[in-house]
């Protein structure tokens, strides 16, 4: 059973802080220590609290580079659903369903997965990269096309 009440509320803030600080769209209870059903997610189109959250409705299909503030530097390819239906409760305990797509339903999806204790490494397609190791083969690769 969720309290809805002012500890929440700073636990909330705290989360929004810390995502913020670390430049993430998106952050769940379990990633800074919290045994919760909850996250926070803003992805462009407006602040979402999401206190038991729950995903239905899956349509289409996207493939996108994801990355993680769990784990750092690293990125990988992820299938996702192109829309979904997140239903939870704010804050306050308003429950309430919102309709994502793209980006949205990548960030609802991946947080989800943190509180049911998966990593988006474990489902990437292929393996895991560093954007320093792209470059540098960018780089290789331009510079092979150059010289001849």
């Amino acid at each position: 059973m969720t309290a809805f009440d002012d500890r929440l509320r700073t636990i909330v803030r705290d989360m929004w802080e810390t995502m913020r600080h670390e430049n993430g769209v998106g952050l769940a209870a379990p990633q800074v220590g919290l045994l919760r059903r909850m996250f926070v997610m803003d992805t462009g189109d407006g602040e979402i609290v999401a206190v038991n959250p729950e995903l239905s409705d899956y349509e289409g299909e996207q493939e996108e580079m994801e990355g993680c503030l769990s784990l750092p530097g690293l990125y990988g390819y992820v299938k996702r659903p192109l829309k979904v239906r997140l239903s939870a409760q704010d804050e306050h305990g308003n429950p309430f369903q919102k309709d994502l797509e793209g980006l949205a339903a990548v960030c609802a999806c991946h947080e989800t997965d943190h509180l049911n204790g998966v990593l988006f490494r474990d489902i990437a397609e292929g393996e895991l990269f560093r954007l320093e190791d792209l470059e540098s083969a960018d780089d290789t690769d331009d510079n092979a096309v150059n010289d001849d």
